[in-house]
């Protein structure tokens, strides 16, 4: 069966009006719907409801950083059909974050999971693999590249380093 895109934001919408938690939905642009999650606990039940519903795959999770003034980061999870774009949304502390991982529900999230991690420091708790995706394994412990705060003099610490030339 082939679902339009007004069928699904329709079915989406649906959903999570009717959601045993408290979402609030917004309409941001005629094809997408943002859900604002409670906290990164409705993340998999919401998950699941999308998926039972056949309401698309994950396109991407993307992380912003909100600023170190508040002391938050915001994840959103990105799922299409058609043309339609439902983006599940909730904020996270900036320092000490812990996700549950989609991967027990959507094994392709792991590759999304990761970079999350290395660029914003979350960690997704039952990921698989948390090791470096993109960063060099001796990116220096707790910094990460897409926090504002960010120092790019790092860069230039690793690149003046010597290479060790398998020694």
């Amino acid at each position: 069966m082939i679902i339009t895109t007004e069928k699904a934001l329709s079915t989406a919408t649906e959903l999570f009006e009717n959601w045993v938690w408290k979402t609030r939905t917004e309409k941001p642009e005629p094809n997408r719907l943002d859900v604002y999650l409670r906290s990164s606990e409705d993340l998999i039940p919401m998950t699941v409801g999308l998926r039972v519903q056949r309401l698309g795959y994950l396109a991407a999770i993307t992380g912003l950083d909100l600023g170190p003034e508040t002391k938050e980061c915001e994840l959103l999870y990105h799922f299409c059909t058609a043309a339609a774009i439902v983006t599940l949304r909730f904020r996270v502390p900036r320092d000490g974050a812990i996700v549950p991982s989609l991967c027990s529900v959507i094994p392709s999230a792991e590759v999304f999971e990761r970079e999350a991690s290395e660029m914003f420091g979350i960690t997704f708790h039952g990921l698989r693999n948390p090791d470096h995706l993109y960063l060099p394994d001796d990116w220096p412990e707790k910094t990460y590249p897409l926090l504002k705060d960010f120092n790019p003099e790092v860069l230039k610490t690793l690149h003046d380093r010597e290479p060790d030339n398998g020694k």
